[in-house]
């Protein structure tokens, strides 16, 4: 059984893009971007777009109905996360956390209590511009799920 590698697109680093392109490539592994924008790829037999319809988690609920056990989803939405762990999958944020079974309830609580700090009015900032490490430490992951899947 081969990995397929399934990409919310619309929220995805262009930096963390170019990694998966070159990994599609390096280990002929079929990636698919999920989005509601067009996205243009470089030509590769192992790169897919699917553009679906605008609107609240259309792409997030096209990746769940479509991604089977064992594959890879690269994602920061933590509600996606959840639902493709218990579906068997992996899930990987882009800033290069493997997100996991035993973490992620603890992930959602935190993630619902700052949503609610948002909507009371507190500015809770947004996130730091992404470094160098956690591109290195997304592409280690990456390499790391690839090769345990290839054995």
């Amino acid at each position: 059984m081969s990995m397929n590698i399934w990409v919310d697109a619309d929220a995805c680093p262009g930096v963390i893009k170019e990694v998966l392109y070159r990994a599609a490539e390096r280990t002929q592994t079929q990636v698919t971007f999920v989005s509601n924008h067009y996205l243009r790829l470089p030509p590769s037999k192992y790169l897919t777009h699917l553009q679906v319809e605008k609107g609240f988690d259309v792409a997030d609920n096209e990746i769940a109905k479509r991604a089977q056990a064992g594959d890879l989803i690269v994602t920061s939405d933590i509600p996606l996360a959840a639902e493709v762990i218990e579906a068997g999958c992996f899930a990987l944020n882009p800033r290069g956390e493997l997100y996991e079974a035993n973490s992620i309830k603890a992930k959602l609580t935190m993630r619902d209590f700052m949503d609610t700090l948002r909507a009371s009015g507190v500015n809770t900032g947004g996130p730091p511009a992404m470094s160098q490490a956690e591109r290195q430490r997304f592409a280690n992951h990456l390499d790391r799920l690839l090769q345990q899947q290839r054995r």
